[in-house]
């Protein structure tokens, strides 16, 4: 099963929860045990696994992430978002993770994460549900 998602950012840099779009779709797939593949075709946004239960962790890894790459760094590409590609080439804009017994498999504090790092803007993000 594959399933697109559209999504709207809303600031130039932000972490936006998708971890019940993920959840929904093991659901829809009905599958019992395999492997969930999620993935952005953008080069300038990215796909994270952390701590979805205190909003300031979202806040300090974009801090420093701003910080070790700044917006405004002696770059070469003249678009002026040379920042957001390198964020994204980093954190990757591809996840695996595992579905056991009709669940997916997450830690207590784990959220999945679609991280703008050129918004706002109309993203896509696909699920891709595999297994018995």
């Amino acid at each position: 099963m594959l399933k697109e998602y559209v999504i709207k950012t809303s600031k130039r840099e932000e972490f936006i929860d998708i971890t019940e779009h993920v959840i929904q779709s093991v659901k829809e797939s009905k599958v019992r045990n395999g492997i969930v593949v999620v993935y952005t075709p953008h080069t300038t946004a990215a796909l994270t696994i952390n701590e979805n239960a205190d909003p300031s962790v979202k806040e300090d890894i974009l801090g420093f992430l701003r910080r070790m790459i700044p917006k405004d760094g002696p770059y070469t590409h003249l678009e002026g978002n040379s920042d957001a590609h390198i964020k994204s080439s980093l954190l990757g804009v591809s996840l695996n993770l595992i579905v056991s017994n009709g669940k997916l498999l997450l830690g207590t504090w784990q959220g999945i994460f679609f991280c703008e790092f050129d918004g706002p803007r109309t993203r896509k993000f696909y699920v891709k549900v595999v297994g018995e």
